[in-house]
């Protein structure tokens, strides 16, 4: 049974007002500390931030909902579920943005003490970029709610591809013959070298971009292109706009320290993908099978711990097998 929206000024002025102070204390404290190199303990520190700011204002929405004779404890603990489990899912399929990150990052050589702020630019771009896609797939599903099977289709599409391509999803694109680079390059006049994180510098009294700013394009297009896959799924979990766009954009701001936490053990997770092509598969056929059979949002959410846990588990267990048999 679907709730109903719990959406108001005040919930969005709350939410949106929490999110522009977490962003600001976020940029002060990177020009605080200027460029540098995340080391994993503070990777760690800003993520436990990111989930904590996260759970809280679930708390808050619980005991708003709750107190409020119009939904109730029932619409308040339902609500509060939908988001932790839409901002799970997000933050799983997120993790294919960071095997994206590292290919750009390798092929621009961008030094790891200037990925920080790009990074932070690239999450406001994926902040705005989500919201207009979540409101255009909200009034979509509003007005025509079999579009939701076409959701669904697409999904189970992508998940099977993914499986049937060994957990690789589309071959990894080389950069060198991306078009949009391409176009860039012969458009936009790009200097050789980085001026440090900075997307423009000035050469021979020219103003011109630096390969900063085309990395920046390609971290924003990368996650155009998964937002297609992500918020598609989310709306399998709940149509509500506030729940889709609240747990999408706190699983986007814990995005960039996940990257730095895990980019070094990435490829560890050998069979990341397939966890993710499952879940994938699950909700794209939990849209398709809605209107006959009702899965449960606990349902949704244990699926999706599930299949990341026993994907994770097993890169570990053969990583560690891999590693033990190179030293025999």
């Amino acid at each position: 049974m679907e709730h109903p929206s719990v959406g108001s000024p005040l919930f969005y002025s709350v939410f949106f007002v929490a999110v522009i102070i977490m962003i600001a204390i976020d940029m002060l404290s990177l020009k605080k500390s200027g460029a540098h190199k995340v080391s994993v303990t503070e990777a760690l520190t800003w993520s436990c931030v990111w989930v904590a700011v996260s759970c809280a204002f679930a708390g808050w929405l619980y005991f708003e909902l709750e107190g409020n004779p119009a939904y109730g404890h029932a619409v308040a603990k339902a609500k509060v579920l939908e988001f932790f489990t839409g901002y799970v899912l997000e933050k799983s399929l997120a993790v294919d943005n960071i095997f994206v990150f590292l290919m750009i990052f390798a092929y621009f050589k961008v030094p790891p003490q200037f990925q920080h702020r790009v990074l932070l630019y690239g999450v406001f771009g994926a902040i705005v970029l989500r919201a207009l896609m979540v409101f255009v797939g909200a009034v979509l599903v509003q007005k025509f709610e079999w579009i939701l099977y076409v959701f669904g289709a697409f999904l189970l599409y992508t998940g099977v591809k993914m499986i049937r391509s060994g957990g690789e999803g589309e071959e990894e694109e080389d950069l060198s013959k991306n078009k949009l680079l391409k176009w860039i390059r012969r458009h936009i006049r790009v200097s050789n070298d980085f001026d440090r994180e900075k997307f423009f510098t000035v050469e021979n009294g020219r103003r011109i971009a630096t390969p900063m700013f085309l990395v920046l394009i390609m971290i924003e297009m990368s996650d155009v292109i998964f937002a297609v896959d992500s918020i598609p799924a989310i709306f399998a979990v709940t149509t509500d706009p506030f729940i889709v766009l609240t747990s999408n954009i706190f699983a986007i701001l814990g995005l960039r320290a996940m990257y730095f936490l895990l980019a070094d053990v990435a490829d560890r997770f050998v069979f990341l993908k397939f966890g993710l092509a499952f879940v994938l598969s699950f909700i794209g056929i939990k849209m398709l099978i809605m209107h006959w059979v009702h899965i449960p949002v606990g349902v949704s959410l244990s699926v999706v711990f599930g299949a990341l846990g026993v994907s994770v588990l097993t890169s570990m267990m053969y990583t560690k097998q891999k590693r033990k048999d190179g030293l025999e």
